[in-house]
């Protein structure tokens, strides 16, 4: 996965034998090959500035509301910020490698040379806000209680092949494997540690509501000053922050205050931007991006708007139908609904060609399927071939298009034969089945400005017979129906990472169909892809990895749970001016994780 890196291994990792189960290797950072790009001691990330200066607020905003302040467990909604600017990892993950990890709250990590365990020892400075020392027993419980029925079911999926922690001293855990794959010890490393004090005296998932907007105790650069409840969260800088002068953390966090606002509507946010009622904003909406960042203060200069590119694996943004409801259960309907939305047009019209069609659930990335299947991934399909449709074997994945000489109109009448050999027959302009049932379902949206995307869509849908109905909601409202497959088809996004693995247990698998919160949002229930899943999270070398995601690739793609929608390739941002940050970008990063590297002028 990691391309030609300069291999530091003589600085990197040592031999040792602690008792653990053959010999292993000790390291300040760990990647799933071994090769590091920082060796031991190193100043700061090369997507950090020297010239970053401490001081000055930075306001931000979200959209919605929050009624907790625990952001594991699945009830409610907790606000932005905390796991980013109080919570704190074992590891922290370098932006400019495809995967690999570095020390924070622990300083050494060994994996056992039969990758049966992995040890960490804690960094004796790391403390909890409170002034506690972090100590084995704390990572223990953290462990015991994200893995447990109290916290959100993601974290059940993701840390599952993670046995148990034993404590070997006050500040070293060794975390013993069920199975081991490639990544598991990289997984290991982004276990958030919480205080057991402080989580022994306040529960963890309160059940009665009572003592949910109490303020967490954690060790990050931040702590919690203020909280207007749904409104507004205040984030104070540490001074005593364990962790600032670690090569980790130099030149980062460099605010001494962040708020966030919150705002129920995308449009009303925008205007408060404009207005100077915070000072940072991803645009995630072409219309404004091209037509609706104006005004007096873009003209001044005191607001300013570009586009920074990343590498980012863009994985798949759909819209996906619920399976679990009856009228998605057939293949034949999802496809024939598939080839109502124009993409073409859409993006001509509404995005003005800023847009690339989603071609791969691993989109923008190497893991994603071209042509027919080669002689490595039939290996992993033929088994299943009488299981399969028979397009995974003989089609590529090109998504249904308008552009000459394909047209709409011959999309349309696809989806119209489709439809009749699924049972669906067009009766006085309206689409029943063989009971008279009509064919209607609701698009739930989160976001009014999605409504410009849909309605030609379901325009679209309705010369079809079907009877469709869209409906934006409030973010809090919208995430609680998600959260319990409470919907017929929305909008959303499975972002990928440079080197999938044990989240795709959460996208796609049985097991996670059936449990709330999951990430399985089309309920997929197959045995073929569970079976894959486990060839991605089990493959022992990158080639047998990209086998196994170009094949799921093929059996998703030709299943059609989603309606493909497209990517970008860069982040849109707009901010005042008076913010800075490094001249030298990240190649893998989310906006809000390269944030953290500006400062104030």
């Amino acid at each position: 996965m990691i391309s030609s890196r300069l291999l530091c291994s003589a600085f990197l990792l040592c031999l040792l034998l602690v008792g653990l189960p053959g010999v292993v290797l000790a390291a300040h950072g760990v990647s799933i090959d071994g090769n590091l790009k920082y060796p031991r001691g190193f100043e700061r990330f090369e997507y950090t500035s020297p010239q970053a200066k401490s001081g000055g607020t930075l306001v931000l905003h979200d959209l919605g509301s929050f009624e907790k302040m625990n952001p594991f467990t699945l009830k409610g909604s907790a606000p932005d910020g905390l796991t980013a600017y109080v919570f704190e990892t074992l590891a922290v993950a370098s932006l400019d490698e495809p995967f690999a990890e570095y020390g924070l709250v622990a300083s050494e990590i060994e994996l056992a040379k039969d990758r049966q365990s992995v040890t960490f020892r804690l960094n004796p400075k790391a403390r909890f806000s409170d002034n506690t020392p972090i100590t084995a027993e704390d990572v223990t419980f953290s462990l015991d209680t994200l893995k447990s029925d109290q916290a959100h079911p993601f974290y059940q999926m993701y840390f599952h092949d993670i046995d148990k922690a034993e404590i070997l001293d006050s500040h070293t855990v060794r975390f013993q494997f069920i199975r081991p794959n490639r990544e598991l010890h990289l997984i290991a490393g982004q276990l958030p540690v919480l205080s057991k004090t402080f989580y022994t005296a306040n529960p963890f998932n309160p059940t009665d509501g009572k003592g949910a907007m109490t303020v967490p105790v954690g060790s990050g650069p931040y702590r919690v000053a203020e909280v207007q409840p749904g409104k507004s969260i205040t984030y104070k800088k540490n001074p005593d922050y364990w962790g600032k002068d670690l090569g980790v953390r130099r030149g980062m966090f460099n605010f001494d205050t962040i708020v966030i606002k919150y705002f129920k509507d995308p449009v009303v946010s925008l205007e408060a931007f404009k207005a100077g009622e915070f000072d940072f904003l991803q645009v995630n909406i072409a219309k404004q991006w091209n037509r609706d960042l104006t005004g007096r203060r873009f003209d001044t200069g005191e607001l300013v708007k570009g586009t920074f590119p990343h590498k980012n694996n863009a994985g798949m943004q759909g819209f996906v139908f619920n399976t679990r409801k009856p009228l998605f259960s057939d293949r034949l309907v999802r496809r024939a609904l598939g080839l109502a939305f124009d993409f073409e047009w859409t993006n001509t019209t509404l995005f003005f060609s800023q847009y690339t069609r989603s071609n791969s659930y691993f989109s923008n990335s190497g893991y994603a399927a071209t042509g027919l299947p080669g002689a490595d991934e039939l290996r992993l399909l033929e088994p299943f071939r009488d299981q399969l449709p028979a397009e995974v074997f003989t089609q590529t994945l090109v998504p249904p298009s308008t552009e000459p000489p394909a047209s709409l109109r011959a999309n349309m009448q696809e989806a119209k034969v489709l439809l009749e050999q699924a049972g669906w027959t067009v009766d006085k302009g309206v689409l029943v089945n063989g009971r008279g049932e009509r064919f209607r379902f609701e698009i739930l949206l989160a976001d009014t400005a999605f409504e410009r995307v849909i309605a030609p869509y379901a325009a679209n849908l309705k010369r079809l017979g079907i009877a469709v109905t869209y409906r934006t909601i409030d973010p809090a409202l919208y995430a609680d129906r998600v959260k319990n497959f409470d919907f017929d088809m929305v909008v959303t996004t499975f972002g990928q990472s440079q080197s999938p693995g044990n989240e795709q247990r959460d996208y796609w698998t049985t097991v996670a169909a059936d449990r709330n919160g999951s990430r399985n949002l089309a309920g997929i229930k197959s045995p073929v892809v569970d079976k894959l899943v486990d060839a991605i999270i089990y493959a022992e070398t990158q080639e047998a990895l990209t086998t196994a995601c170009r094949a799921l690739d093929r059996v998703l793609w030709h299943g059609y749970y989603v309606i493909p929608n497209w990517y970008l390739a860069n982040h849109r941002l707009a901010y005042v001016a008076k913010l800075r940050f490094p001249e030298k970008l990240p190649l893998y990063y989310s906006a809000e994780q390269w944030r953290a590297t500006w400062w104030m002028e």
